[in-house]
């Protein structure tokens, strides 16, 4: 038993690193799209083997506990939630991969404008991976219920900088592969916010035993 809760503590004390990792490689990806810093921007896109390694790492140390310990009821959820959430986090890597490919184009010409609403919808983005994760290791479900009210906050500002984006494109047709790019980069924080909503979700099923995935949140106290 003691082996076993050993096990546990280190399943979940590799987590929280990749989920530290990822944060971390969202916020240096935002941060070398704004600077036009191509070092910056290599760093994360070569941190991202690192994630790969530790996703293989923390699905086998789930599949090891399943396999020799049997686990039952909370323990269950969590260790299959863990699998989930390892996925979400590894996925989150890749959109930061992606946002610093963009980020070292972007930093060989002038910003098409001053960065103003992208970096908000980061910042929104991690702020919903923080709690999220903090809602799964402390099985919080109300707090699992309000960062899955907070998704809309995210994709709201989509459309705004996709709307200012192509006037700027119509009125200056040689902005138009610098738009996109930051089109991409709104569409690839969108996606973390969905990942962190699974997350979230994840979190809310491991307190209660109930999926919040097909409920409104609207309709939960």
């Amino acid at each position: 038993m003691i082996k076993y809760q050993g096990e546990l503590v280190l399943l979940n004390k590799r987590l929280l690193e990749m989920a530290s990792l990822v944060e971390t490689m969202i916020a240096k990806s935002i941060k070398a799209l704004r600077e036009g810093n191509m070092i910056l921007a290599q760093e994360v896109i070569g941190t991202d083997e690192q994630v790969n390694a530790m996703e293989i790492e923390i699905d086998n140390l789930c599949i090891k506990i399943l396999a020799l310990y049997q686990p039952e009821a909370t323990d269950l959820r969590t260790v299959t939630m863990i699998m989930k959430v390892n996925n979400d986090l590894e996925r989150i890597g890749d959109h930061a991969s992606s946002i610093s490919r963009m980020a070292l184009f972007m930093a060989e010409y002038p910003l098409i404008k001053p960065l103003v609403d992208i970096p908000k919808m980061a910042d929104k983005a991690m702020e919903m991976l923080r709690e999220a994760l903090d809602a799964f290791i402390r099985q919080d479900e109300q707090l699992a219920v309000e960062v899955c009210r907070k998704d809309d906050e995210v994709d709201n500002y989509e459309p705004q900088i996709v709307r200012e984006l192509i006037t700027f494109m119509m009125s200056d047709p040689s902005t138009l592969n610098r738009a996109l790019r930051y089109i991409y980069v709104a569409r690839h924080l969108e996606r973390v916010a969905d990942l962190a909503t699974n997350i979230a979700e994840n979190a809310y099923y491991i307190a209660t035993g109930e999926m919040l995935k097909h409920q409104h949140t609207s309709e939960i106290n």
